[in-house]
């Protein structure tokens, strides 16, 4: 069956990326790949068994649902851990196949207690540390209630790791907030020490804090958008850039995004364009419809503002973003085609569109604007 569009995901890119990964954080941490937002819209399915590929052998995910897709991507070998939701029902199976949890509450320890009691296995537990962000997390109150539960039931809990979050590592603006998370966690480690708590990983760091806060980089990292091609803010970028006196940039995107030219039509000058009255044409058109819209990720933000590549050019979206369809403006192109093909993110000749271009103009993270991509849009690993 043909789709209206795929998704390209480089294998050399991401093989540049994990490098990338690997130089910063050391030889000796270890590298969690974080694919939760279906590998931020990469394709969990498409996307691990490349990354096991180039070495990678152990994934984060979110939620229990994530977990089940990963789980029936990857090799027996390869670990999973998941950082949020599980249902209860879910924690026997987490447990069954060796998936790691985090722990953040009393209820989910005690549900997962229960759970390796029934089935007589130890369930692997990494105890997440409020240390400033208010999400999710012990406070220091319940610290020695929860190490005291977990050596009390360590025939059945083991506790894998220590962990934290922290509050937007990619802004200069967090710097104080950071920094106090970073200290609140040494001295919640050393509370934990003290009442023989040692686990076999500290992690705190993701991307962004991996690189502006290298004391963050411990036993394991968790990361994501990097291992993508993408930086988690621009400022994250100009301060690696500067520190490192690098001129370009050393980080490769693995994703792309294309389509091809569904019609092709000629509209009179004075005609409207698509739905309602937003753009007029101003002399005679040329018009080339594409199957993709904001069904597609293609945000209606970008209606009369978006670019594509048709034949290493680039053509203005005109008109409304519609359901199904965006329309370029195809003019001045010559032998443009039915069935060209037209590139939405990505590279064509010696131009580009970048996710960054893309995320900008409607006003989007990278991080929303990739996770938004549908998941049934197919997925294809290219050299």
């Amino acid at each position: 069956m043909h789709h209206a569009s795929r998704i390209e995901i480089s294998e050399s890119a991401l093989k540049n990326n994990l490098r990338f990964i690997r130089k910063s954080i050391g030889a000796q941490t270890k590298f969690s790949s974080v694919i939760k937002g279906n590998a931020y819209g990469h394709g969990i399915s498409t996307y691990l068994p490349l990354a096991e590929r180039l070495g990678v052998n152990h994934f984060s995910v979110f939620s229990a649902d994530e977990a089940w897709y990963a789980f029936e991507a990857k090799k027996e070998s390869t670990e999973l851990m998941i950082m949020g939701m599980v249902e209860d029902e879910a924690i026997d199976w987490a447990i069954a196949n060796d998936i790691s949890l985090y722990i953040f509450d009393f209820e989910r320890t005690e549900a997962v207690l229960t759970a390796a009691k029934k089935r007589n296995k130890k369930a692997r537990l990494h105890l997440e540390i409020e240390t400033g962000l208010h999400r999710t997390g012990f406070d220091q109150k319940h610290l020695r209630k929860i190490a005291r539960f977990i050596d009390a039931n360590k025939d059945y809990l083991e506790l894998e790791g220590v962990c934290t979050h922290y509050a937007g590592g990619e802004s200069i603006g967090n710097y104080h907030r950071i920094m106090s998370q970073i200290k609140t966690y040494h001295e919640r480690l050393d509370e934990l020490k003290k009442i023989g708590v040692a686990p076999k990983f500290r992690h705190t760091a993701c991307s962004a804090p991996s690189l502006r806060y290298p004391e963050t980089i411990m036993d394991m990292v968790r990361i994501g958008i990097l291992q993508y091609g993408f930086w988690p803010s621009r400022e994250t970028y100009i301060d690696y850039s500067v520190n490192h006196n690098v001129k370009s940039d050393p980080l490769k995107r693995v994703i792309s995004w294309k389509s091809t030219i569904m019609s092709l039509k000629d509209v009179s000058v004075g005609q409207y364009v698509s739905y309602g009255t937003s753009f007029q044409a101003s002399r005679d058109m040329c018009i080339a419809t594409i199957p993709v819209g904001y069904c597609h990720g293609f945000s209606r933000s970008l209606s009369n503002l978006g670019r594509v590549l048709v034949g290493g050019r680039r053509a203005s979206v005109i008109g409304l973003v519609n359901m199904n369809m965006i329309i370029i403006d195809v003019t001045n192109f010559k032998d443009v085609k039915k069935g060209d093909e037209v590139v939405l993110v990505g590279k064509q000749k010696s131009n580009s569109i970048s996710l960054s271009s893309f995320s900008d103009l409607s006003n989007k993270l990278n991080y929303e604007s990739l996770v938004r991509l549908p998941k049934d849009i197919p997925r294809v690993v290219v050299s």
